[in-house]
């Protein structure tokens, strides 16, 4: 009889009479034996609640409640578990019992063969004789690397697995001895233990090693301590997150002795939170700080050439802004004075909206107080400003007939300014700016064939406004820029302290098309006109001048992954201010993005030459197994590098080895020119993986 289907009743429980499930059983041929055995041969499978056997033989004892089972075994447990083995003994519901000459599969990545696997109320396993590997393994030749133990414990429960008596072989030789250790199941995103340790070598720190460890306190918080030596320094790198009910915060930074430089303790600290409350309030802070200029850098913690923290409490609605706020500015730049830089910067700040009945528009009013505190009691250099403003704004929106879409503004800025420690300004001043705007829009939209849509917006601008007032210190509009997105704005200075005065109006045109499934493209050009000069907007700034540079953006994606975007400040004469264009290009294979940045001189702005530079960064997946990688910067103007990293990396199913080496050409008196040098290796298939799918090497 073939494929003859019998449902089995199994007691599922020492009690007698406690019946809780039922297991189902396929076979070929079932007889019952003189002894009372019901024994299945044949293409034999048994089913229970989501575990599946497959076998040659079974053999079902009533009496000991027990299953004798002949192989070849194979076991998949409803989490994706894979046993196989040669014979077993074990109770009906395949939680109990003993396997011979038996192998489990963890995830589909990690296998552990063993003489002997024993079976604990479904939850623990214990494995005798173990070997333990991620790696493809090909005949009788050893894996690449593999871990052999006296006896592997897991828990299931705590998805864990204990090693005694273990010894890790690469390519069959023995490298290292760990009487007892644990690790991670594969599919564990959290586990206390040791990371992926990495060696550096620097040309001032010489050769060391980072051996992190990762510590979880609960479902919600963990700490990651790696130690950093190498013969010139000896550093404690920490991380520690939290994860609250409203919020998370994160805690990182290091702590150094060394003999690079003269201080004898160097550390930073970086911390952040966000948090969420009742009432809609949202608190967010960021703090930085470092022992010296040259710490980050010399450590590779950051190329950051200036530090921001702050602290910032806000309530934002759909009418109603409320924010409160204060910054801590540290410049790391070379040459720059922090107690003569405005480094304390409280703030806060206020709007409403009230919308119009019956008219389209909307009626702001709010006000906002700012201060820029130095720590320096030096005349001028130690100037410190406080500011306090209170502004309103009616904003109409008709349509127009045809399409047209105007917006139509008017409103004033009142601002009152006490000055101390500058003698050039009086101790108080009040400014009061009143303004007219209005621009006109006429999107033009063209559907074509295939789902082709094109967008031409044409728009005309004109703005007035005037400052009365003492002069005041510019603190916060000392940079200013043109762009498309303050191209019809009131005013190109991005703060309070300066605004453009009289009459002005910009045009500008915009084009957009869309083909579906092939690419999709932008440009945009404009110019600004003023009926005077305004002194405060110097040459380089592209703003100088009765009319501005032309503004350019171009930009094109395409649906191979090639993108490029363009964007430039130009006069007629094409002298290009202020020029950026980035290409990028992203498949399966290769990702790039090229950046070339240039600036010409703007002594209004503090830069007193141009500046031109190029930046590369790469990653091309030369094989199924090798990736390389590029970043590099080139300063145009001083025809010399400024830094450049190149790496390697080789994963396949069970390894993952980094090689990097990496160049910072620049110097200071802060900062040498230096070399690192890092190498990485990663035995896979413990815990969760990253989400690359590297391609299993083929035995040959």
């Amino acid at each position: 009889m073939r494929r003859l289907a019998l449902a089995l009743l199994f007691c599922l429980a020492a009690t007698a009479g406690a019946a809780q499930g039922v297991a189902q059983l396929v076979a070929d041929s079932v007889t019952v034996e003189e002894d009372g055995r019901l024994v299945a041969r044949g293409n034999v499978e048994a089913f229970y609640e989501g575990t599946r056997l497959s076998a040659t033989e079974i053999a079902y004892d009533e009496d000991a409640d027990r299953l004798t089972i002949l192989g070849p075994i194979l076991i998949r447990t409803e989490d994706g578990t894979i046993f196989t083995a040669e014979r077993a003994e074990l109770d009906p519901q395949f939680e109990n019992g003993l396997l011979r000459g038996a192998r489990l599969v963890l995830e589909d990545r990690l296998q552990l063969a063993a003489a002997r696997i024993d079976r604990r109320d479904g939850t623990v396993t214990q494995l005798t004789r173990t070997a333990a590997t991620s790696c493809r393994v090909c005949g009788d030749r050893p894996p690449l690397w593999e871990i052999r133990a006296t006896r592997v414990i897991r828990d299931e429960t705590a998805e864990r697995l204990y090693f005694e008596n273990a010894t890790l072989r690469i390519g069959g030789l023995p490298v290292a001895y760990i009487p007892r250790m644990r690790l991670p199941e594969p599919g564990v995103t959290r586990a206390t233990g040791l990371l992926v340790p990495s060696i550096r070598r620097t040309d001032r720190l010489g050769t060391g090693v980072r051996i992190p460890y990762f510590i979880t306190f609960g479902p919600s918080r963990d700490l990651t301590l790696t130690p950093y030596l190498s013969p010139n320094t000896a550093t404690l790198e920490f991380a520690y997150r939290q994860a609250f009910l409203r919020g998370d915060l994160r805690i990182e930074g290091a702590l150094t002795d060394d003999t690079i430089s003269p201080q004898s303790e160097r550390g930073y600290l970086f911390a952040d939170a966000d948090f969420v409350f009742e009432g809609g309030w949202q608190l967010e802070a960021e703090i930085r700080a470092t022992s010296d200029k040259a710490y980050l850098v010399d450590y590779g913690f950051s190329g950051a050439d200036r530090l921001d923290s702050f602290a910032e409490l806000r309530r934002i609605e759909a009418d109603e802004r409320l924010s409160f706020g204060v910054s801590v500015v540290e410049s790391l730049r070379e040459g720059d004075v922090n107690a003569e830089q405005p480094s304390i910067l409280p703030r806060a700040r206020y709007e409403r909206i009230l919308r119009l009945p019956r008219l389209p528009g909307r009626f702001t009013f709010g006000a906002s107080a700012d201060a820029a505190i130095r720590e320096s009691p030096a005349d001028a250099r130690g100037r410190d400003t406080g500011r306090l403003g209170v502004n309103a704004d009616l904003t109409l929106t008709p349509v127009l007939p045809g399409g047209l879409l105007a917006t139509v503004s008017a409103g004033i800025v009142a601002d009152a300014y006490r000055i101390e420690d500058d003698r050039r300004f009086d101790t108080s001043a009040t400014q009061g700016t009143p303004y007219l705007a209005a621009d006109l829009r006429w999107p033009l939209v063209r559907s074509g064939a295939n789902g082709v849509i094109q967008v031409l917006e044409p728009v005309v601008a004109l703005s007035w406004s005037e400052t009365y007032g003492p002069a005041v210190p510019n603190e916060d509009s000392q940079v200013v820029e043109l762009d498309e997105v303050n191209l019809f704005g009131l005013s190109r200075f991005p703060g309070e302290d300066a605004r453009e005065d009289g009459l002005r109006g910009a045009v500008g045109l915009t084009w957009g098309i869309e083909v579906p499934d092939r690419l999709s493209g932008r440009l945009t050009f404009g110019r600004l006109y003023r009926a005077e000069r305004d002194p405060r907007l110097s040459p380089g700034t592209g703003l100088d001048g009765l009319q501005s540079d032309i503004l350019l953006r171009a930009g094109l994606e395409l649906e191979t992954g090639l993108a490029f975007d363009i964007r430039m400040l130009v006069d007629p004469d094409f002298e290009f201010s202020r020029s950026e264009a980035r290409l990028s290009w992203e498949n399966a294979r290769t990702a790039l993005a090229a950046t070339y940045t240039e600036l010409s001189k703007a002594p209004g702005e503090n830069r007193d030459a141009a500046v031109a530079e190029w930046a590369v960064d790469a990653a091309y997946r030369a094989t199924p197994s090798w990736t390389i990688l590029g970043e590099a910067r080139y300063d145009l103007v001083a025809e010399e590098p400024i830094e450049g990293t190149f790496g390697l990396r080789y994963q396949n199913e069970c390894i993952t080895v980094g090689l990097s080496v990496s160049r910072r050409f620049t110097s200071s008196t802060t900062l040498e020119p230096e070399t690192d040098y890092g190498i990485s290796v990663s035995l896979d298939g413990f815990a969760a993986d990253d989400g690359f799918a590297p391609a299993p090497r083929a035995c040959r």
